[in-house]
């Protein structure tokens, strides 16, 4: 197999005509020069140097690999310095996906940050809920993956590296003439015979489970995932809602009053990569940068 490094050594023997003006220029020592030169004629399968009195000339299939030498070393010295400067994070890529409450809380004060620490690294974001976002992370079409889940649910994620970032309690959310309105604490069964406006998919049936945990099916008469619409819901006196307090901390409700709701929910939220990955550096900065955000 040809060696990049007996490459350059060929070079050097071709540009300077002699073993010893090789090895000067390449600061080692002329036995180190002969013996690389004889592996590469080795790989190389025939001759590639003639001596002629004092120098060296080179054979046509000298020539030849001469030739092809300066582009592979050159492409291979472009290759490196890439390389060093993803590694160095002066360079490099990240493809993030998230659920929409995390893309307006968590998200942007991390990549503020990631940008200001490590200006050449970009960074690509996409909106999906779970497990939508987890399956786009396994498919490779994402380098790190912004999730949720409602308590621990065996081994989901047991392939994947999982970053927790913060517990995240669900809100009670009334209409602020509601009877109820004004109380900081309200048992979920007290909502039980309201019209109820739900969220996700996934926080639709863990809606659904606590209240019939609490003995009693929620009437959802609303079901959307845009949470900003939950709340324009309820403000307009359609109905009650739970929802999770990072998407009632990006949006200001405008004509709801928010309450604790018992018995406590909470969903926790991660950041997930592959192991592979996690080793990138401009992937591990990104996720120290999202538990900073978390921990503000």
């Amino acid at each position: 197999m040809i060696e990049a490094r007996h490459l350059r050594v060929l070079r050097a023997v071709a540009t300077t005509g002699s073993f010893s003006a090789a090895a000067r220029e390449l600061g080692c020592t002329q036995p180190a020069v002969s013996q690389q030169m004889k592996a590469l004629e080795s790989s190389a399968g025939t001759p590639l140097l003639i001596r002629t009195g004092r120098e060296m000339r080179l054979t046509e299939a000298g020539e030849a690999l001469v030739r092809h030498a300066s582009g592979i070393l050159a492409g291979l010295t472009a290759a490196e310095e890439e390389v060093a400067a993803i590694a160095g994070l002066r360079a490099g890529r990240v493809r993030l996906v998230s659920f929409p409450s995390g893309s307006s809380t968590l998200v942007p004060g991390a990549l503020a940050a990631l940008r200001a620490a490590h200006p050449g690294t970009q960074v690509s974001l996409v909106e999906a809920e779970p497990p939508r976002s987890v399956e786009m992370l396994r498919d490779g079409d994402c380098d790190i993956a912004l999730a949720f889940r409602y308590g621990a649910t065996g081994d989901e994620w047991e392939d994947l590296v999982v970053r927790p970032l913060l517990t995240d309690r669900l809100i009670g959310l009334l209409p602020e003439g509601h009877r109820l309105a004004g109380a900081e604490t309200v048992g979920i069964g007290e909502l039980a015979e309201e019209s109820w406006i739900a969220g996700c998919p996934r926080c639709r049936r863990q809606l659904v489970e606590v209240c019939e945990t609490s003995g009693f099916t929620p009437r959802i008469d609303f079901a959307t995932d845009d949470y900003p619409a939950v709340i324009g819901l309820v403000g307009a006196g359609l109905g009650v809602a739970v929802l999770p307090a990072l998407a009632i901390e990006s949006v200001r409700p405008k004509g709801a009053r928010t309450v604790t709701v018992e018995p406590a929910v909470e969903r926790e939220i991660v950041a997930l990569t592959l192991p592979d990955l996690a080793r990138v550096p401009a992937v591990a900065a990104t996720l120290d940068q999202l538990s900073r955000a978390a921990a503000r």
